[in-house]
């Protein structure tokens, strides 16, 4: 191995549990988290020398994660015509206070609950945010303030205590 695929190897090593955290986050889902890591990585390996001298390889990841997961949602959100309308009966469950938060939070817009995420469960600062998406912090601020307020207003009143 050459240094510049060492250095891609350690990379990787390190920021792998971060980033299958952040994807799934995300996706909701760890087997499409898993997938989308991987597929962002592959990109970041064939463009690693280049990202690798400007600085911040991870922000670039982190950004591929999120236009992966965009590109999925929009292939499987297609409109399918079909002859009969399903049956849907949902199944009862009792959900926690950590699974409806996380109902909730998939509710939310693709930026806003990017921005949530990475802010409170990445714990990432408005310019790091703004990095990996992308954006001014302004936009990172707005945002932010948006998603927490749609988060409040769809929780119960007693519960509303969770987001701040």
């Amino acid at each position: 191995m050459d240094a510049e695929a060492d250095a891609f190897d350690a990379f990787v090593r390190t920021r792998m549990p971060s980033l299958l955290r952040f994807a799934h986050a995300i996706t909701g889902d760890p087997h499409t988290a898993a997938d989308l890591v991987q597929d962002a990585l592959e990109r970041t390996g064939m463009r690693w020398s280049r990202l690798d001298r400007q600085g911040d390889p991870e922000a670039y990841v982190r950004r591929a994660i999120l236009n992966g997961r965009t590109s999925r949602w929009r292939k499987l959100h297609r409109e399918t015509l079909v002859d009969a309308m399903p049956d849907h009966r949902p199944a009862v469950q009792a959900a926690t206070h950590d699974d409806e938060l996380w109902r909730l939070l998939a509710t939310l817009p693709h930026r806003q609950r990017a921005v949530l995420v990475l802010r409170y469960y990445e714990d990432m600062s408005e310019e790091q945010i703004a990095a990996t998406l992308g954006c001014a912090p302004g936009t990172v601020k707005s945002q932010a303030s948006k998603a927490l307020a749609k988060l409040r207003a769809a929780m119960p009143a007693e519960e509303s205590s969770w987001t701040g």
